[in-house]
């Protein structure tokens, strides 16, 4: 791997997150910059294995910083995780000669990548592009401050309406394994509770919660819950909250998938330019096999068979800030 780089390629890899498009266009254009052929994966590793890899110049990523979502589609592939699909890609990136590959994913993505660059002679760089904010090693992911604004946005226009009708509202988010989106986005809507996969869920303290300020009139209640939460997710709350509190008026609202779309945030677009130039850059100075993040507004690098080891720690401070302000 001590070789010079002349191509490389690009792929985007497991869930879509805005800012995906300027990392792209970072990765290509500084290539184009150092002299390098630039080939665009499409559909993550499916692609690779079905060999759909197109050349991509200047223009190909025209336009497209302002966009959510990938021009390069994506999505999981089981294949790659089998010695046999994974040689079939490698297969694949020789005959146009790719001897370098930028991945934007996770850390599943990021788990695939280490392993094939063990077994054969690419080495990759990995570029956090998750909205759940979950990978250790970095302040910021691709992706999460969009998606974190566009919860916000939400859940305040829910407030409007809770308040009119003096409802509870329960607001499912996303985050399977990692609770940021609900950690950030119900701190800053002032939810009275967050429920997330990082801490155990107390039912009897979310009653609790919600009778005494019943009792005080504040009528107006958020809880804010993320998908993973192990008490099972908004309507399961809801369905024990109706059944303890058959006078509360419980309202159950999922944002879903808009969490994942829309217009990059100004400063997603601008951690990915900078990701995917830092990219461009370790593979063209021999720095191999390694994740791009940013520290202390730093770029970090940190081995992939480090990062696929260490997820992201939520601070204990976060949950005392929820706990006073949510009084």
């Amino acid at each position: 791997m001590d070789k010079k780089i002349k191509k490389i390629g690009v792929l985007t890899s497991g869930g879509d997150a805005p800012g995906m498009n300027a990392a792209i266009r970072a990765v290509v254009r500084t290539g184009i910059y150092y002299g390098l052929e630039v080939y665009g994966i499409l559909r993550g590793y499916a692609g690779m294995i079905e060999n759909d890899i197109i050349k991509m110049e200047s223009r190909s990523v025209a336009n497209i910083i302002q966009r959510g979502g990938t021009i390069l589609k994506t999505g999981r592939c089981d294949e790659f995780f089998d010695y046999e699909g994974r040689k079939k890609a490698y297969n694949n990136l020789k005959k146009p000669g790719i001897d370098g590959l930028v991945i934007i994913g996770g850390d599943g993505s990021f788990r695939g990548a280490q392993i094939f660059s063990n077994e054969f002679d690419i080495p990759c760089i990995g570029l956090p592009g998750t909205i759940d904010k979950d990978i250790a090693g970095t302040d910021f992911t691709i992706g999460f401050d969009t998606a974190v604004n566009t919860a916000v946005e939400a859940i305040d226009k829910i407030r409007d309406t809770a308040e009119a009708h003096d409802r509870l509202f329960i607001i499912e988010v996303m985050g399977r394994d990692a609770g940021y989106i609900a950690l950030h986005s119900g701190i800053a809507t002032g939810a009275e509770n967050i429920l997330i996969p990082e801490r155990k869920t107390v039912i009897e303290d979310v009653i609790t919660a919600i009778a005494e300020k019943e009792r005080r009139q504040k009528m107006v209640n958020l809880i804010v819950v993320a998908e993973g939460e192990e008490f099972g997710g908004a309507y399961e709350v809801a369905k024990v909250i109706k059944e303890r509190l058959p006078e509360q008026e419980v309202r159950v609202c999922v944002l879903g998938h808009i969490q994942r779309g829309g217009s990059p945030s100004c400063f997603d677009r601008l951690i990915a330019s900078r990701m995917g130039y830092a990219a461009v850059e370790c593979l063209v100075e021999g720095k191999h096999n390694v994740f791009v993040g940013i520290l202390n507004n730093r770029m970090h690098y940190i081995p992939l068979n480090e990062a696929v080891k260490k997820k992201q720690r939520l601070s204990e401070e976060w949950m005392r800030i929820v706990k006073i302000l949510s009084a």
